[in-house]
C-alpha cells in the first residue's frame, strides 16, 4: 500500500471570489496560508467547501497550482476530484499530479447514481490515472451515493487507495469499516458534528468545514484528544456544536463562508447556483457565529480586530 502520513485536522478550504465572480487566487492563497500558520495538518483543496463543481476546468488547474505554490510543502495538499464523467476525472487526476498535489480526494462521478460495479470501476480507473495516494470521499446525504463496505473491501487491492473521508451521519459506519478492513484505510471523520465520535471510534483525522472560521479551536480539540484529555476535547466540542451542525446542512458552503467573513478570514461570496444567505437564515447563522466568537474556549477574541 502507498505510504502516507496524513493525520490531524485537514480543513476543506474555501475558494475565494472577487466582486465580479472570478476566482481570486491571491485571496485564496491568503486563506490557505493563514490556516497553515494557525497549525492545520493538511489542506483539502476544491472539496465541497471549495465549490469544485462551480469551477471551470481551467480554473481548477490554476487554483490548484496557486494553492500548491503557497503551501510550499509545509503540509500535504489533497485535491478534490469531482467530475461528471470518469474520463474527466482521470484527466484531472493526471493534471493534479503534474501540478504538484500530494494526494487526491476522489468522489463518485457527479449527478449520475451508479451501480456498485460502476462505482468500483470509476474509482479503479481514477486511481490508475496517477501515482498519487487517494482519499475516497463517501458522502451519501450530499451526493446520493453510498460506497459500501463490500466495495471498499474489493478495492483494497488498489495500492493508492489509502484513506476514506467518511461523511455518513451514522457513526456506526466507521466501526463497520474498521471491523471489515482493519487498518487498510486511514479513516477521516468527514462530517463536523460527528467528528469527535469519529476520533473515538478510530479516525486518524478530521476533514473539517468550520475549521476555516475557527482553526484554533479545531486544533485545540485535536490536541486535547491526542493528549488523552478527553474532558477538554468534549468541552471544546460542546462549545463548537451549534456551528458544527451547519456542516450537515445543504447551505453549508454559504454558512461557512459567512462565518469566515465574520471572523475576518475570508469573503462570503459564492458562485451561482449558490447565493449568499439572506433573511432569517442569515440572521441565525450570524448570531451563532457571533456567540461562538464571544465565548471562544481556545482562540483569541478577534471581534475588535476583524473590522
Amino acid at each position: 500500500m502507498t505510504q502516507i502520513d496524513w493525520a490531524g485536522v485537514f480543513p476543506a478550504a474555501t475558494t475565494q471570489f472577487d466582486e465580479t465572480g472570478r476566482v481570486d487566487l491571491p485571496a485564496t492563497q491568503k486563506v490557505i496560508d493563514n490556516l497553515i500558520r494557525d497549525g492545520v495538518h493538511g489542506i483539502i483543496a476544491m472539496g465541497t467547501c471549495g465549490e469544485n463543481n462551480s469551477l471551470r476546468a481551467e480554473e481548477k488547474r490554476d487554483l490548484l497550482k496557486a494553492i500548491v505554490d503557497v503551501v510550499d510543502r509545509r503540509v500535504p495538499v489533497i485535491s478534490g476530484v469531482s467530475e461528471l464523467t470518469t474520463e474527466l476525472a482521470e484527466d484531472f487526476a493526471r493534471d493534479a499530479e503534474a501540478i504538484g498535489a500530494d494526494g487526491l480526494m476522489v468522489l463518485p462521478a457527479m449527478v449520475y447514481v451508479p451501480t456498485e460495479l460502476e462505482l468500483e470501476t470509476h474509482l479503479r480507473r481514477v486511481a490508475a490515472a496517477s501515482n498519487l495516494p487517494i482519499m475516497i470521499y463517501n458522502n451519501p446525504p450530499a451526493y446520493r451515493v453510498s460506497i459500501s463496505v463490500d466495495t471498499l473491501k474489493r478495492l483494497s487491492d488498489v495500492e493508492t487507495l489509502v484513506a476514506i473521508k467518511e461523511s455518513a451521519p451514522d457513526s456506526r459506519r466507521i466501526t463497520d469499516l474498521i471491523n471489515a478492513c482493519g487498518d487498510r484505510y486511514a479513516v477521516f471523520a468527514g462530517l463536523d458534528d460527528v467528528a469527535l465520535e469519529g476520533l473515538f471510534l478510530g479516525a486518524v483525522g478530521w476533514v473539517s468545514g468550520l475549521t476555516s472560521a475557527f482553526p484554533e479551536e479545531s486544533i485545540g480539540l485535536w490536541d486535547a484528544f491526542k493528549a488523552g484529555d478527553h474532558a477538554r476535547a468534549l468541552e471544546i466540542y460542546r462549545w463548537f456544536m451549534p456551528l458544527l451542525h451547519l456542516d450537515a446542512e445543504h447551505d453549508l458552503v454559504q454558512s461557512i463562508k459567512l462565518a469566515e467573513q465574520i471572523m475576518g478570514r475570508g469573503s462570503e461570496r459564492v458562485r451561482m447556483p449558490r447565493m449568499v444567505l439572506t433573511g432569517e437564515r442569515r440572521d441565525a447563522v450570524i448570531a451563532m457565529v457571533e456567540t461562538a466568537r464571544d465565548t471562544r474556549p481556545v482562540g483569541k477574541a478577534l471581534a475588535a480586530t476583524a473590522e
